[in-house]
Order: C-alpha cells, then sequence, then structure tokens
C-alpha cells in the first residue's frame, strides 16, 4: 500500500494505492473518490464508552470508515477543510490528535477517544481527543498552513491552531480568563503544554474565520 499526496500546502489530497487485502481507515466523508474493487464499512473508535459518545456526539464525529481493497484500486481522500495534509508515522510513544483533524490512517494504528473535559465540551470548542498508538502511517489535515514546533519547556496554545502532539508531553486544557469567559463567551480556552517533544499547530483557526464570516451573513 502505497500513499502520494497532491495539491499541498493548500488542498492537500491522499490516493492511496491499494493492493488485494490492503486496508486502511478514514473519518467520516473524508474520501473523495475510488476507483476499483473497495469494499467498506463504518466503526466506532473506542474509549469513554460506546454509548457514552453516541449521547455526547456533537460536531465531532467517532466513526471510522475501513476501506479494503478486494482487488488493486485506489482511494482519494482529504481534510474535510482547505489547508496541509499531513502524513507521517506513529511514534513508539504514540500521538493525540485534535479530533476534527484526524483524517486516515493505516492498518496497525490503534484509535482511542479521549475526552478534554466538561469546560471544553460546554464553549464547543476541542472537546474530544484521538489517541493513536501501535505502528503504521497517520493521516491529518489543517486549516491553513502546519508549523512543527520542537518543545523543550511549556507552551500555551489556542486550542483551536493544535493540530497534533507526541504522547511524551504533559497537556492540560484550561481557561485562560474566569470560568464565565470560558463558558459562554467561547474564547479564553487554551492548551498547555509541558516536557520535551513534538507539536503540530495550524495557523488559521475555524471557528474564528465563521466568527468573522457571520456579521456578512446577517447583513
Amino acid at each position: 500500500m502505497e500513499f502520494e499526496i497532491k495539491g499541498n500546502p493548500e488542498f492537500g489530497e491522499a490516493v492511496a494505492q491499494l493492493e488485494s487485502g490492503d486496508s486502511f481507515h478514514a473519518a467520516s466523508g473524508a474520501m473523495n473518490w475510488l476507483r476499483g474493487p473497495v469494499s467498506f464499512k463504518a466503526r466506532l473508535m473506542g474509549g469513554l464508552g460506546k454509548s457514552l459518545i453516541r449521547k455526547v456526539l456533537g460536531g465531532t464525529s467517532m466513526f471510522v470508515n475501513e476501506y479494503k481493497a478486494i482487488g488493486p484500486s485506489q482511494v482519494a481522500f482529504s481534510h474535510m477543510v482547505a489547508g496541509t495534509l499531513v502524513q507521517m508515522p506513529i511514534t513508539s510513544e504514540g500521538m493525540l490528535i485534535a479530533g476534527g483533524s484526524f483524517t486516515a490512517c493505516t492498518q496497525g494504528v490503534n484509535l482511542r477517544t479521549r475526552f478534554g473535559g466538561f469546560k471544553a465540551f460546554f464553549s464547543g470548542k476541542g472537546a474530544f481527543f484521538i489517541e493513536a498508538s501501535g505502528s503504521g502511517e497517520i493521516f491529518f489535515g489543517a486549516y491553513g498552513a502546519v508549523v512543527e514546533k520542537e518543545l523543550d519547556g511549556e507552551l500555551i496554545v489556542d486550542n483551536g491552531h493544535v493540530l497534533a502532539w507526541e504522547n511524551t508531553l504533559d497537556w492540560s486544557l484550561k481557561g485562560a480568563g474566569g470560568l464565565k469567559s470560558t463558558l459562554f463567551s467561547g474564547e479564553g480556552l487554551v492548551m498547555r503544554f509541558s516536557g520535551r517533544g513534538r507539536i503540530w499547530l495550524q495557523t488559521r483557526h475555524l471557528a474564528g474565520t465563521a466568527g468573522w464570516i457571520t456579521p456578512f451573513l446577517r447583513a
């Protein structure tokens, strides 16, 4: 199984070249087109308890589609918004990915959901993360460009700009201001990272763009 990414950095799309028996998982809605004999079925990611996920699913889909080649075939997929598509091997320590950034992964990668806390859930930002472990390749997409940082110390990031990070980092999701501001304004929610490891950020914030467009829609 081989992958080729085209269209980066503005409109990244990956094309998977599959032989009989090859399979991979992609986020719900990520598939653009396919060619050849391919079967697919939806699966629910592990973690949190499946009943809980169904009740608090919100805007982040916890379903992934498994694509399996019955013969030589191709499947193209991309992230839901315009920007860079990143492909990288899972490190031995594992990674965490913002729920809305996960795009696809190969066989051998284990996916579990992680809850970001009720503060994130009620603010509507970053309620779920995806923990990826095992061996294989993972794909995640950015809104805008991707910035990779090698961290040795502390970093505070607006959580809307966080894409993924290595599991060697300690992290917490907190309000930068008071509780009222965090819960009701949608502002002031940040992620605090410390330790040593890599982190990937996106240069644009989808919620910020939506907020900028909204006044024009009301006009």
